[in-house]
């Protein structure tokens, strides 16, 4: 240990905590939450950048995945950079670039242009991703910390819930520009928000940078995303998806040999040594699973199933998202942890959140009064779960270390919903195409379906395949988050058994906050 360490405390940031913490944490939360709206609020534009822009649909889908590409593929370098060279500083800059490119979006005159704009979109997201949970660790202390946590966390379930809703209700008005340009005053107050109220930290070792790590991670991360991202559109069997699935599994490799080599790698791999960190990560994944698989269905549920238009869809949604606000806001689920214990949150709420998708399957087939008490199921689950496991996988990292453990679970987050998708969508259409009738069989999507059949009976016999593939989906959805949540719970329970739960039981160094 260092003589710079070995006098310093494990803090998370300047001795004290400042007294307008609250405050950094609204302002941190907006800003986490354009990030987080911008992930689903184009979706709703797509017949307008068809029509207005002449965009053809690879266009409208790179339009879409170039954000999530970018930002997934540099969540871990944008932790890294976070704490060698400073989180407010990663962060006024992740500001500044979201909102530059934001403009430059509002301004696009062609599909290039605009998928130009929201690949740097994506650069800003990632740096805002990994330094807004960075700096809740470091102004918040042990005893306020879940609180803080959950939050935050409750802003991506808001975003996801309000993306479409907000989109929807702007597009009614202005223009699709109008989606980029709402995030100009918002980069621009959180901006002068961050500089004037959020105090400077970084790690003191000032370790040099990895860059064939960060490239080596872009690599692993992009292709291993693309390939979940085309999969159901192009085939999980496809070249594409084999070649793009093959390129981000060797780079990932590759990249975890590497950093095990140098002396000072981005991503110390000797963290998945650690009990504690395995459980998170693992339960994390599952989290982040049932969440992307369950909202992908819940959205085809409500309007192939229920027939329901997109606006009244999201609206259906909207009591997962509050449930999970108000639980969060009122602090239940960080009055319950020191009852409960890490373990029993985790399960309690992966329990909670199967509980939710099988009640969404059995009752909510023919009515979204049967739904309803899913979903309030679901968002309790969610509320208990999501932050305990963000602070857990924070809790297994160094403070000094505290950027790369966000980009952890922003990396968790992008890879688990990713999956639920290709996974539970894998699973829906199997069930579909199984019990398609004859006059339909053969056909991959319920559009192709219907479109083969000529009468009412057979008409209603799809639409019956495709409800019992939802129903079957969302089953297997429950049984996976349920059976990681006990394997999660398990693996903490028995880290907290061997002392493996601080944060220096990788043997990296703690942190002082260099306030300014």
């Amino acid at each position: 240990m260092t003589p710079v360490a070995a006098d310093a405390t494990a803090t998370l940031g300047p001795p004290g905590r400042p007294a307008t913490r609250w405050l950094i944490l609204a302002v941190i939360c907006v800003a986490q939450l354009t990030v987080v709206l911008d992930n689903t609020v184009l979706n709703v534009a797509v017949p307008s950048l068809t029509e207005e822009m002449g965009a053809t649909t690879a266009d409208v889908q790179w339009m879409i995945n170039a954000y999530s590409l970018v930002q997934s593929g540099l969540l871990l370098t944008a932790g890294n950079a976070a704490d060698r060279y400073g989180r407010r500083k990663m962060l006024a800059v992740g500001l500044v670039l979201f909102g530059i490119a934001s403009l430059g979006a509002t301004l696009a005159q062609s599909p290039g242009q605009l998928i130009a704009a929201r690949a740097g979109m994506g650069v800003g997201g990632a740096l805002l991703v990994t330094t807004t949970l960075a700096v809740v660790m470091q102004i918040f202390d042990d005893a306020e910390r879940p609180k803080a946590i959950g939050i935050w966390s409750s802003v991506n379930s808001l975003g996801f819930a309000a993306g479409p809703l907000i989109g929807g209700a702007l597009l009614d008005h202005f223009w699709w520009g109008s989606l980029f340009l709402i995030n100009l005053p918002v980069a621009v107050i959180a901006l002068v928000a961050v500089v004037t109220l959020v105090p400077e930290s970084k790690n003191p070792l000032g370790e040099r940078p990895d860059p064939l790590g960060a490239l080596l991670s872009m690599i692993g991360m992009v292709g291993v995303v693309f390939a979940i991202i085309s999969g159901p559109v192009s085939g999980w069997l496809s070249e594409r998806v084999l070649i793009s699935a093959a390129i981000g599994l060797v780079g990932l490799a590759v990249f975890a040999l590497w950093e095990l080599r140098i002396p000072h790698p981005m991503l110390d791999m000797h963290f998945f040594r650690n009990r504690r960190f395995i459980g998170a990560v693992s339960g994390g994944i599952l989290v982040a699973f049932g969440m992307g698989g369950s909202m992908f269905l819940l959205t085809q549920h409500l309007q192939l199933v229920l027939g329901y238009g997109p606006l009244d869809a999201g609206l259906r949604m909207a009591p997962l998202a509050v449930t999970v606000i108000l639980v969060n806001f009122t602090g239940l689920g960080a009055r319950l942890t020191p009852r409960l214990g890490t373990p029993g949150m985790i399960v309690s709420g992966m329990t909670l959140l199967a509980a939710g998708l099988a009640a969404v399957s059995t009752l909510g087939g023919a009515s979204y009064t049967g739904m309803l008490t899913g979903l309030i199921v679901m968002g309790v689950g969610v509320a208990f779960a999501m932050p305990t496991m963000a602070n857990a996988i924070m809790s297994a990292i160094p403070p000094a270390k505290a950027g790369v453990g966000a980009g952890v679970n922003g990396t968790l987050m992008e890879f688990g919903q990713g999956l639920g998708v290709a996974v539970l969508g894998a699973v829906l259409n199997s069930r579909f195409v199984a019990l398609l009738p004859a006059v339909a069989a053969g056909a991959g999507s319920l559009p192709a379906a219907l479109a083969e059949v000529r009468s009412d009976a057979d008409r209603a016999a799809v639409h019956d395949a495709f409800a019992a593939g939802i129903g079957t989906s969302q089953l297997v959805g429950a049984a996976a988050v349920f059976a990681g949540g006990l394997l999660a719970a398990v693996m903490l329970r028995r880290a907290e058994r061997t002392g493996q739960g601080d944060r220096t039981a990788a043997g990296s160094e703690p942190v002082v906050a260099a306030a300014e």
